[in-house]
C-alpha cells in the first residue's frame, strides 16, 4: 500500500523532468548547428557566407523576442497573483552590471548601422538588419532580465522551459560569434607583431572579410571599423552574462523554493579604504601599462620586446600580491569556525561551476607556455619572465577559487538578541545605579524607568520598583551579584567582538582588492594586450596555426573568468 501510495508522487514527476532532458538537449542542439555554421564561415566553406550566419542569428532573436513579448504580457495579466522569488537570483549590482554593457552594446549596434551605410553597395542587408534587430533584442532582454530575473516558474512549465533554454543559447551563439570577429581582427594586428620581433618563417595569410568596395565617407568608416573591435570586450562580456542569469531562471523552473528572509547586504564603502587605495593603484598602473604596451608592441624589435618585459614584471607584482592577499584570507578563514550553507541555490552553484570552468582556459594558456619554455632550443631574454608569469596564474586562480568559494558557501553571522542589549553596569554608592552605556555600535535599543528608585535592567526586563524594605534589601543584594558578573562577561565578549570585526575588516579589505586586481586583469586581453599572441616562442614550437587555435579557444574564456570573479568578489565584500 505505501509504494502504491507513493507511486503518483514519482511518476507526477516524470513529464517535468522529460521536459528538462528535452528541452536541455534541444538547446544544445540549437548550439552545435549554430557553432558549426559559424565555423564554417570562418573557414570560408563552400556555399556558406555572412549573410547565411547573419540570418540564422536573426531568426534565434525574433523567436526569443517573441517567447520575451509572450511571458511578459502573460506576466502582466497575471501581476496581481503571488509568485515565488528566488532570493539569490539576479542581484541589482548584477543588473547594473548587464545593463551598463548593454548600452555599450547599443553603441555598438549603432557604430555597425552606420558601417553598414557607410558601404551600403557591397554589404549584404543582413548586415544591415543584424545591428537593429540585435539592439531591439537588447533592450528587451534587459527588462525582462530586470523584471524577471527571480522569478520561479509554476506555470506554463513545459513551454517555458523551451522559451528559456532558447534564449541561453541564442545568447551563447551571439557570444561566439562576437568572440570570432574580434579573434580575426586580433590575428590581422598578431601576425605584424611578430614580423617585428624577427619570427619572419611564419607565413600564414589571414582574411578579415573587409568589403569589396570604397566606403562613401573616409573618416567614419575608420572611426566605426576601429571603434567596433574596441567595444566588442563589452558585448561579449554582455552576452555571457545574460545567458548565465536566464541558466539560473531556467534551473529555477518548477522549483519549491523555502521561504525565509533574506537578508539585504548592501555595499559599504566603510572600512575597505585600504583595499580600495592599493586596488586603485593596481588598476592605475595597469591601464598605463596596457596603453604603453599598445603603442611600442609592433613599432621595432626592440620596443616590442621592452613592452612584453614590461608586462610580465607588472603582471608578476600584481599576481603575487593577489596570491598573500588570497592566502592571508584563507588563513583567517581556517581561525573561525563557522558552518556552510550547504541549502540548494542554482546561483551559487552556477557561480562555483564557471569560476572553476572558466579558469581551465587560463591554466591551458599558462600549461602551454609552460611547455614551449621548457622545450624550445632558443630562448630570447624576455621569454623567460613568461614562466614566472605563467606559474602564478596557475597558482593565483587555485587560491582566489578557493578563497571565493568558501566565501559565497559561509552562513553569515547572526547577532544575538541578547547581544544588542549589552551594557556595563557600575555600582557606585548607596542604593542608586549608574547605567553607562559603552558599546554604541552593538546597542540597538534605549532603556528608560519611570520609577525614579532602583532601575532593574537585565536582559530586556521590564524596570520596576518592589515595595517592602526586607523584599528590597534582598533583590537589591542579588541583583548587584548578577550585574556584577554580567559586567565581567560583557568585557569578555567585547574582546571577542573586537577580534571578530578586525578579522571582518581584513576580509573586506581583501576582497575589494581583489575586485579591483581583477578588474585590472580583465583590461589587458579585453582590449588587445594578448602577449599569449604576441610572446612568438609558443608559435615556434607548437606551430603557428595550433597555438592560434588554442590560444582563440582558451582567451574568451579566460577573459570572462576575470569579469566573473569580480563580480563574485564584490558580493563577497557585500556578505562579510
Amino acid at each position: 500500500m505505501e509504494q502504491a501510495a507513493g507511486c503518483p508522487a514519482v511518476g507526477g514527476s516524470y513529464p517535468q523532468k522529460n521536459a528538462e532532458i528535452l528541452s536541455s538537449q534541444y538547446g544544445i542542439n540549437l548550439f552545435l548547428a549554430g557553432l558549426l555554421l559559424t565555423f564554417a564561415w570562418a573557414v570560408h566553406a563552400v556555399g556558406i557566407s555572412k549573410s547565411h550566419l547573419l540570418s540564422f542569428l536573426i531568426t534565434l532573436m525574433l523567436i526569443q523576442l517573441l517567447w520575451m513579448l509572450w511571458y511578459l504580457c502573460r506576466s502582466c495579466t497575471q501581476r496581481r497573483l503571488i509568485r515565488d522569488k528566488d532570493t539569490h537570483a539576479g542581484a541589482r549590482w548584477l543588473k547594473c552590471g548587464i545593463t551598463l554593457f548593454a548600452v555599450i552594446t547599443l553603441i555598438l549596434d549603432s557604430f555597425k548601422i552606420g558601417y553598414y551605410i557607410d558601404f551600403l553597395n557591397c554589404l549584404s542587408p543582413t548586415e544591415g538588419i543584424f545591428p537593429v534587430t540585435h539592439a531591439v533584442h537588447t533592450i528587451l532582454q534587459v527588462y525582462f532580465l530586470w523584471c524577471h530575473a527571480k522569478d520561479v516558474i509554476q506555470s506554463f512549465k513545459t513551454l517555458e522551459r523551451f522559451g528559456v533554454i532558447h534564449s541561453v543559447f541564442t545568447n551563447l551563439l551571439l557570444w561566439t560569434n562576437g568572440v570570432l570577429t574580434e579573434s580575426k581582427h586580433q590575428l590581422n594586428e598578431h601576425k605584424e607583431r611578430l614580423i617585428t620581433l624577427g619570427f619572419g618563417n611564419i607565413t600564414v595569410v589571414l582574411d578579415d572579410h573587409a568589403p569589396q568596395c570604397n566606403c562613401t565617407t573616409t573618416t567614419l568608416c575608420s572611426i566605426f571599423s576601429q571603434g567596433i573591435y574596441y567595444l566588442y570586450p563589452f558585448n561579449i562580456e554582455y552576452h555571457i552574462l545574460a545567458s548565465t542569469m536566464l541558466y539560473v531562471l531556467w534551473k529555477n523552473i518548477g522549483r519549491k523554493v523555502e521561504h525565509h528572509q533574506q537578508n539585504k547586504t548592501p555595499f559599504k564603502f566603510h572600512g575597505i579604504t585600504v583595499g580600495m587605495i592599493f586596488g586603485l593603484i593596481v588598476l592605475t598602473s595597469t591601464i598605463a601599462i596596457v596603453v604603453v604596451y599598445l603603442i611600442q608592441i609592433g613599432g621595432s624589435k626592440i620596443k616590442s620586446e621592452l613592452a612584453l618585459t614590461m608586462f610580465y614584471l607588472h603582471a608578476i607584482f600584481v599576481l603575487a600580491l593577489m596570491c598573500t592577499a588570497g592566502i592571508v584570507a584563507l588563513l583567517i578563514y581556517r581561525l573561525e569556525d563557522r558552518s556552510l550553507d550547504n541549502s540548494k541555490n542554482p546561483a551559487r552553484k552556477l557561480d562555483a561551476e564557471l569560476l572553476v570552468g572558466t579558469a581551465a582556459g587560463s591554466w591551458l594558456l599558462s600549461w602551454g607556455s609552460i611547455l614551449a619554455i621548457i622545450c624550445a632550443q632558443g630562448h630570447p631574454k624576455y621569454t623567460w619572465y613568461n614562466l614566472p608569469y605563467s606559474v602564478l596564474v596557475i597558482i593565483e586562480k587555485y587560491i582566489q577559487n578557493l578563497f571565493i568559494i568558501e566565501s559565497i558557501h559561509r552562513e553569515q553571522e547572526k547577532v544575538n538578541d541578547d547581544i544588542k542589549t549589552l551594557r556595563i553596569v557600575t555600582i557606585s554608592r548607596g542604593s542608586t545605579l549608574s547605567l553607562t552605556p559603552l558599546y554604541k555600535e552593538i546597542y540597538n535599543g534605549r532603556a528608560s524607568c519611570d520609577s525614579s528608585d532602583v532601575p532593574c535592567l537585565f536582559k530586556g526586563s521590564i524596570c520596576g520598583r518592589e515595595n517592602g524594605g526586607a523584599g528590597v534589601a534582598k533583590e537589591e543584594s542579588s541583583q548587584d551579584n548578577s550585574l556584577v558578573m554580567h559586567s565581567a562577561s560583557d568585557f569578555s565578549f567585547y574582546s571577542r567582538n573586537s577580534a571578530t570585526n578586525n578579522k571582518r575588516r581584513i576580509l573586506k579589505n581583501i576582497a575589494a582588492f581583489l575586485f579591483l586586481c581583477n578588474l585590472s586583469l580583465w583590461i589587458p586581453p579585453a582590449f588587445g594586450c594578448r602577449p599569449e599572441y604576441d610572446n612568438g616562442l609558443e608559435e615556434i614550437v607548437f606551430g603557428f596555426e595550433p597555438w592560434i587555435i588554442v590560444v582563440n579557444l582558451a582567451m574568451p574564456f579566460s577573459i570572462f573568468y576575470r569579469m566573473h570573479s569580480a563580480a563574485s568578489l564584490f558580493e563577497v565584500n557585500c556578505k562579510t
